[in-house]
């Protein structure tokens, strides 16, 4: 019987002492697991994730460039699609109702200052996850199996989860008010088949035209109705009715062709849930 490889783990923590502090806690609570990389902003933790593929993550909440939440969910939008997705632990400082939003989530999180007792109780619960992870990636191996991993498919919901935290309700949009030079134009909600975000704009397409806006994806989505527009990748949001297929490439990454559109539109691993059942 093959044995099993170490566990390794990347930190993303842009406060140099911390960082060292959980690494060496960590090294005197479980020796057996490998610090590949340490990086202090949240563009340097997706490069070094999707570079490496730890099993495990500690990202701070609140890093430069990208937050560690952003950083997470880029992450899984670009992970390879056979592969488990790594566990999340998130270092926060955040005060007790944020903290009980993580739970509610069940991402596990370290609080600020780091300490000893509650790192041992977070790795109680991670520790024989990621063993779980590793043993799965090495039955997969051998069996060259391409079942689903349970442990990731949890991942990905408390990710989900911790994302649509947070957004308030608004008002539902009945039109866009879209800028062009001194006109403004009203675009009826009920024309747009998707948004994508483009650089400092978002693209709004309808069937004729396409438009440029300024208010970003995450602030669209508490104005849009969730049963007629399903956010399918952090930078996209679509019409479900104007969906006309579905296509899975020879990676397993889904594409969706639309209806009065030439558009093919990517669908993260994120979101690919919503198309599950088809």
């Amino acid at each position: 019987m093959t044995a099993l490889r170490s566990p390794t783990a990347l930190i993303a923590e842009d406060e140099p002492l911390l960082a060292q502090a959980l690494a060496r806690e960590l090294a005197q609570a479980w020796p057996e697991l490998q610090i590949v990389a340490t990086v202090g902003d949240g563009h340097s933790a997706v490069r070094e994730a999707l570079a490496l593929q730890p099993d495990l993550l500690f990202f701070d909440v609140r890093m430069p460039g990208l937050s560690g939440l952003d950083a997470a969910a880029d992450i899984a939008d670009q992970w390879p699609a056979d592969q488990a997705l790594p566990l999340l632990v998130f270092i926060t400082a955040y005060d007790e109702y944020a903290v009980q939003a993580f739970e509610r989530a069940a991402v596990d999180y370290l609080l600020k200052p780091l300490q000893s007792a509650r790192l041992q109780q977070s790795l109680q619960r991670i520790k024989p996850l990621t063993q779980q992870n590793i043993a799965g990636a090495a039955i997969q191996n051998i069996a060259n199996s391409s079942s689903t991993d349970s442990a990731a498919d949890a991942a990905l919901s408390q990710l989900r989860a911790l994302l649509a935290h947070g957004s308030a309700p608004a008002p539902l949009l009945q039109r866009l008010q879209v800028s062009n030079g001194n006109t403004i134009t009203l675009v009826p909600i009920e024309e747009v088949l998707f948004f994508e975000a483009a650089d400092k704009y978002v693209r709004v397409l309808t069937a004729s035209k396409e438009h440029l806006i300024r208010t970003p994806i995450k602030d669209l989505l508490p104005q849009l109705d969730a049963q007629v527009f399903w956010q399918i990748h952090r930078s996209t949001v679509v019409r479900a009715s104007a969906i006309r297929e579905v296509r899975r490439d020879e990676a397993g990454r889904l594409r969706l062709v639309l209806a009065g559109h030439n558009a093919q539109l990517s669908v993260s691993r994120l979101f690919a849930h919503l198309f599950k059942a088809m």
